[in-house]
Formats: structure tokens, C-alpha cells, sequence
């Protein structure tokens, strides 16, 4: 690219085509061009006798080809303003994406695809791309044939806090999104009383300790992980949310109808392995809505 721009993996599927008009949408905002790419490495099967298949490169190629050329002929139709480019390489998805994200604003993903990208939740993928690419990473799902009923949020921008300070890019990013989109953000910080916030390790709570002995503290965090952003971002409207409960079944109840989850890539309390446990993993199954990923 030759210029900072939005990166999206692009396979044909409808989750691909969701992340695509969401890098789309994103990018008339922002005013940025957008880079589709496709990667495909098709496996190379053992033949019974011994030996290998030989793989058709120019057809896989040439597929690709295919894949891209209607990514480009939906981005004329659709956002007919943005600048758009693609990329085709025959090479795994991960290690594709993560230079491609090199210099880029955004990695947009969908929540699932085809061929290279079919893990892309259920496995490794979506955990390496947030957790090493060069940029925030975006998983986009396309709309619920059901959707769960609209929550309190809807229509904003909401935001996980915890006072670390990966939370704190995570509210950047947020309160710009929120600015550039004209709505309304979210903060949210969820805690659990069950175990003290001491590094590295829960501790259960003396009984005689009652919820409220971490109430203050609680609230303490999120005012003054918010007050500089408040002073940068004066347009936006924001509501602070202090609720005991798990992140991740918080976050998630509070994604239903919101335009966007934003989360760190890890954090102290509740927020600990993010990415690298269940936390990350039941958010990015579970929300209702695109989850920004912000390192």
C-alpha cells in the first residue's frame, strides 16, 4: 500500500463480505484506502501408493483471482469513494495477514471463512492475528438470521476497562471510533468480588469483606481512566458502567446491539488473559457485534 490504510482477509464467504463492507464503511470515516487480500495454501494430499499430489499453482491462482476481482466489482458498487487494491498469496493466512498489517491502521477479519481462513475463531488464527499483528484487529461477523433483542448499549461504542495500561490504547481507539462514527461510548469495567486483584493471582475474599469494601476502588479506576480522554474527545457522549460480574459475560450482554466491542489484548483483574484464555475466546465466539482487539 502506499499508504496507511485498512487490511481485510478476503475469502468469498459471507463472512469475508461482512468484514469487507465493514473495512468499507470504516474507511469513508477515516478517509483511508483499503487492502483486500486473499491467501490460500491448500494442503498437498499423500497419494496412497506413496508419494505426493502435485499442486496446480496457476489454478489455485487463478481462483484466487476470481475471489478477489468480485471483492473489487462489490467495492465499486458499495463505497464507490474509497480507494481499493488487492493482494493475491499463495501462502498460509496467518503469517500473510501479519505482514500485510505491517504500517496498516486496521486488520479486519470475519469470524469465519473458507479455505485459509476457516479457523479463524474456532482455532489459532484469531488469537495469533490479534495477539502479534502490527495493528488493532477487527472480527467481523455478519448479521444474526435471529438477532438477540437490542441491549442498553445499542447504537454505541462500548469499551472494556480495567486502569492497565493496554486498557488505556483500548480506550483511545474506542473514543476515536466512537467520534469518527458520531455516537455515543460505553466504558465499561467489570469486577468480580470473589477474588482479590492481586498480580498474577486471585485470592478468595475473608467473609467479612463485603462487596462494598471494593466499590470505591472500582469506581476510582474507570474516572480516572476516562478524564483525559473526556478532555480529547469532548463530542463524545460517555456512560460509565461499574458492574460486579465475569468480563466476558458482561462484555457480551453488553455488545447486543452496539456497533462495536472494544477490548485490550490483556490487562490485570478480570482482563488477564484476554487472548490467551477463555476470556478472549468466549467474547470472540459469543458478542454480538464486531470486537476490536486493540494491543
Amino acid at each position: 500500500m502506499t499508504r496507511k490504510g485498512i487490511v481485510v482477509g478476503y475469502d468469498g464467504s459471507q463472512e469475508s463480505r461482512a468484514a469487507l463492507d465493514w473495512s468499507l464503511d470504516s474507511a469513508r470515516q477515516r478517509h483511508l484506502p483499503v487492502l483486500a487480500v486473499h491467501a490460500s495454501a491448500l494442503p498437498i494430499p499423500p497419494l496412497a501408493a506413496g508419494g505426493y499430489w502435485r499442486v496446480d499453482e496457476s489454478m489455485l491462482r487463478q481462483a484466487g483471482q476470481q475471489v478477489l476481482d468480485d471483492a473489487a466489482k462489490h467495492a465499486a458498487e458499495y463505497a464507490p469513494e474509497v480507494e481499493f487494491s488487492t493482494s493475491l498469496v499463495t501462502a498460509p493466512a496467518v503469517p500473510t495477514l501479519m505482514d500485510a498489517s505491517e504500517g496498516a491502521e486496521l486488520l479486519v477479519v470475519g469470524a469465519r471463512g473458507l479455505d485459509g481462513f476457516s479457523e479463524m475463531l474456532v482455532g489459532s488464527t484469531s488469537v495469533q492475528l490479534a495477539a502479534h499483528g502490527s495493528c488493532p484487529t477487527i472480527v467481523v461477523r455478519p448479521p444474526d438470521d435471529a438477532p438477540e433483542p437490542a441491549g442498553p448499549e445499542a447504537g454505541r461504542v462500548v469499551v472494556g476497562v480495567d486502569g492497565s495500561a493496554i486498557s488505556e490504547s483500548a480506550l483511545g481507539f474506542a473514543f476515536e471510533e466512537a467520534s469518527l462514527r458520531g455516537v455515543g461510548l460505553t466504558a465499561l469495567h467489570a469486577w468480580d468480588a470473589g477474588f482479590l486483584d492481586l498480580p498474577g493471582h486471585g485470592a478468595p475474599v475473608p467473609a467479612q469483606v463485603s462487596t462494598d469494601t471494593f466499590l470505591d476502588e472500582e469506581l476510582r479506576v474507570v474516572s480516572e481512566s476516562l478524564a483525559g480522554w473526556r478532555e480529547k474527545f469532548p463530542d463524545v457522549d460517555v456512560r460509565e458502567n461499574v458492574i460486579k460480574g465475569r468480563p466476558a459475560f458482561e462484555l457480551i450482554a453488553a455488545s447486543r446491539g452496539a456497533l462495536l466491542l472494544v477490548v485490550g489484548s490483556r490487562g490485570r483483574g478480570g482482563f488477564t488473559s484476554l487472548l490467551l484464555g477463555s476470556v478472549s475466546h468466549t467474547v470472540l465466539h459469543h458478542a454480538h457485534c464486531p470486537v476490536a482487539v486493540v494491543r
